[in-house]
């Protein structure tokens, strides 16, 4: 199907696309030009879980675009990491982090960081170990 003002091929009841060039809102347009998430340059690692803050304020809000939506309706049911949310909105990564930002700011979701991984014991621990399991 197709718009007769344009000629752009559009699937019924989805937003446009252009078979060749994909969907015609590109990711600088979705985020408004910005790269980094919020003003403080938060930085969401792709494993950082999400949740959506249940004291948040409600999704009536008309500042919030459809990409806002959509990852406020993917946090509702559970926790999700910052690739999930990308997979599921089907948006590439860099884009999410910056919608996360925005609501990050206006307090309607919740970041937990990952755990940084474990120190390794020193090697002189880890050699006494191995000698004290020969001498058994």
């Amino acid at each position: 199907m197709t718009d007769d003002t344009t000629g752009v091929p559009r699937e019924p009841g989805s937003q446009w696309y252009d078979q060749e060039a994909g969907p015609l809102v590109r990711p600088y347009a979705v985020t408004g030009g910005r790269t980094a998430p919020g003003p403080s340059g938060v930085r969401l690692d792709l494993i950082a879980l999400v949740t959506l803050d249940l004291a948040a304020p409600a999704d009536d809000d008309p500042a919030l675009g459809p990409e806002h939506r959509a990852l406020i309706g993917l946090c509702r049911p559970e926790t999700q990491s910052v690739a999930e949310l990308a997979a599921g909105a089907d948006l590439p990564v860099g884009v999410v982090r910056v919608l996360l930002g925005d609501l990050l700011e206006q307090g309607r979701v919740t970041v937990s960081r990952p755990v940084p991984p474990a120190q390794l014991p020193d090697e002189r621990v880890l050699r006494e170990v191995i000698a004290g399991l020969r001498a058994l």
